[in-house]
């Protein structure tokens, strides 16, 4: 079992390579040796997290195995997608990091204890609020990629879906999933956390459908983002150093990278960031 000192010290070397690997993913010539790094960077974040637990019982191995399965699964889906269907592919992964950290949220929600942040119930205030907003960007993230994947994919209509009263009704949801977040953190109350999902993956749903498959890149790289800061929210509860510095990466660089998008395109990047309540026709 690895100290918290010498975990900590691995993370930092993680996230150093991760670093790398975006400075390396900005050029095409330096492109191979970025992926190099990241993948590096992530095996040492995995081996790391693992050792730290110090629990090699069969549950270990089952999380092993699912792992070693799900990595062939994505290897083999990447090598055999072309290069002009890699916007949906990235969609795809994408609405996998906000389910993660949903699936994450729940189980830190209903047994606190295995993560030591309480008691059902008694949760500390400050996980709770970051498990919560996790949660809440997590669905956001899954319910839209999907909705972007599909637009992208064909499967559904790419032209812009609207109706009466949509900008009010999305701004309403989203109101209500702060005041959501606010009474969870006052009542600890179960029936409050499955609502906030429900309205979180609701409003992920409404804030995609009205963009044009036109604009799908910027979307796609919102949504990029979103899922980074799920993973650091994640983070943030289970005190994880790898999770708060990959996701504030993927965020940080991916709100960078819609800003550029939207300037290009001659949009508004708040907007964007609300779902096209403006910026999209």
């Amino acid at each position: 079992m690895l100290s918290a000192n010498l975990s900590a010290i691995f993370y930092l070397v993680s996230g150093v390579l991760f670093i790398l690997a975006l400075r390396g993913l900005s050029s095409p010539e330096t492109s191979r040796q970025g992926n190099f790094f990241g993948i590096l960077g992530m095996v040492i974040a995995i081996i790391v997290t693992f050792l730290s637990t110090g629990n090699f019982s069969y549950g270990f191995i089952i999380v092993l195995l699912f792992i070693l399965v799900g990595g062939s699964i994505g290897a083999f889906i990447a090598y055999k997608i072309p290069m002009t269907a890699m916007p949906e592919l990235v969609a795809g992964f994408h609405s996998l990091v906000g389910l993660a950290a949903v699936f994450v949220a729940i189980s830190a929600f209903l047994n606190p204890e295995a993560f030591n942040l309480g008691l059902p119930g008694n949760i500390k205030l400050g996980s709770l609020i970051e498990m919560s907003i996790g949660a809440a960007v997590g669905a956001i993230t899954f319910s839209g990629s999907v909705i972007a994947f599909l637009k992208l994919q064909g499967i559904m209509s790419g032209s812009p879906i609207t109706f009466k009263g949509q900008h009010p009704l999305n701004a309403i949801i989203l109101i209500s999933i702060i005041i959501l977040i606010y009474l969870l953190c006052s009542t600890q109350s179960s029936n409050l956390f499955w609502i906030l999902l429900a309205v979180s993956f609701l409003i992920g749903f409404l804030l995609i459908i009205p963009i044009g498959g036109a604009d799908m890149p910027v979307v796609i790289s919102m949504l990029n983002s979103y899922s980074g800061w799920a993973a650091a929210g994640i983070g943030f509860t289970l005190e994880n150093t790898a999770l708060i510095i990959t996701g504030a990466l993927v965020g940080s660089s991916g709100a960078i990278l819609s800003y550029i998008m939207c300037k290009g395109m001659n949009r508004s990047f708040f907007n964007v960031i609300l779902g096209g309540i403006w910026c999209f026709r």
